[in-house]
């Protein structure tokens, strides 16, 4: 047995860039572990930075200096997020209000719904099942009301972190555009000076990476968009605060699209009832789902992830598990990353052979 760890051991850390790896790998799941919370503004400025790194890098080509393509192509951002924000944000908080406000209407609705179907059916409906079912989702409904006033008490703080972040944020992404080589340059003075399997790992994850990241903006553009055109068609209420849902739910996979079809049910059930409209709205819902997972996915991330479903539900599962929503919401990256450790990891065979050998 000591044989078979030591031969593995030899196979798989002989290298001193493997070691170097894993050290880097273990030192960076520790940093963030322990300063995740610190270390998200500088997590959204990586994001922003690397979506807005492709127009920089054209407007660059036509001899525009780095530091003037970056402040334009941040100003535009910029300027289209606080106008989206002008229009949208009212609404969305409007609406918001106004659902929290008919919440319990639509579930006492559904309570008295429920309680309903032992005298229509008795035969397959259990009234003890049914008194359960009430119970538990009562009990969980005051969860989430002691969970919404703690909230409250702490929205103030969260508020003046979100003035500071949108003085910060800005201001770091500005300069990892318009020092990007230096920054690199400085970053690299860190590193193994035998580094050729670092930088391998590195072009695959940062090639992987920026399509990831273009292809979730233009997935939760397009999958909220049409959301909204088919909400606004039917004349659901909420339409957009439900389209924000669904276009943001593509962040997380498989997961965020059955969580947000609850809202979506319980306000098309509140507002219709069991009817063919209804029926419509959910087939509406699961065709844009469909096309979203089958059609626009295919196109827009052929190249960014070769993963397995189940090893991005497990991701979601494991990353979301140690660092909250920031961990759910990059997990397909983590993943990435850690296939392409697996891939570029070094397997000395002839060690192997030559311990056999001899």
């Amino acid at each position: 047995m000591l044989d078979i760890l030591n031969r593995w051991y030899r196979q798989k850390f002989s290298d001193p860039q493997a070691a170097a790896i894993l050290v880097i790998f273990l030192l960076g799941i520790v940093i963030f572990y322990f300063f995740g919370k610190v270390l998200i503004p500088l997590v959204v400025a990586i994001v922003i930075a690397y979506l807005l790194d492709w127009p920089v890098e054209s407007l660059s080509r036509f001899k525009i200096g780095r530091k003037a393509a970056s402040s334009l192509v941040l100003f535009l951002f910029l300027f289209v997020v606080v106008v989206a924000l002008l229009f949208l944000l009212p609404t969305i908080v409007r609406q918001g209000t106004n659902l929290l406000y008919e919440y319990p209407a639509m579930l006492h609705s559904g309570q008295a719904w429920l309680e309903s179907l032992p005298a229509r059916y008795p035969e397959i409906v259990d009234a003890k099942l049914v008194e359960t079912i009430v119970s538990s989702v009562q009990e969980r409904l005051m969860v989430l009301g002691n969970d919404v006033l703690r909230w409250s008490f702490t929205s103030i703080g969260s508020l003046a972190n979100i003035v500071v972040y949108a003085i910060l944020v800005p201001l770091m992404v500005f300069f990892m555009l318009a020092d990007k080589k230096s920054l690199q340059s400085q970053i690299t003075r860190f590193l193994p000076s035998n580094r050729s399997l670092l930088t391998a790992i590195s072009k695959e994850m940062n090639g992987q990476i920026v399509n990831y990241i273009r292809g979730k903006a233009t997935e939760i553009l397009i999958v909220g968009g049409a959301s909204y055109l088919v909400f606004a068609f039917m004349d659901l209420r909420y339409s957009l605060l439900l389209a924000v849902l669904v276009g943001l739910s593509v962040v997380i996979p498989f997961v965020g699209a059955f969580a947000v079809t609850i809202p979506v049910a319980m306000v098309g059930l509140f507002q219709w009832g069991f009817t063919a409209q209804f029926g419509y709205l959910i087939l509406a819902y699961m065709i844009i789902q469909i096309l979203d997972g089958n059609v626009l996915v295919p196109i827009l991330f052929s190249e960014a992830v070769n993963l397995h479903p189940l090893a991005i539900v497990m991701a979601v599962m494991v990353f979301g598990g140690l660092w909250g929503v920031w961990g759910v919401f990059f997990a397909i990256p983590l993943a990435t990353l850690v296939k392409a450790v697996i891939n570029a990891w070094p397997h000395n065979e002839n060690s192997d052979e030559n311990s056999s050998a001899g």
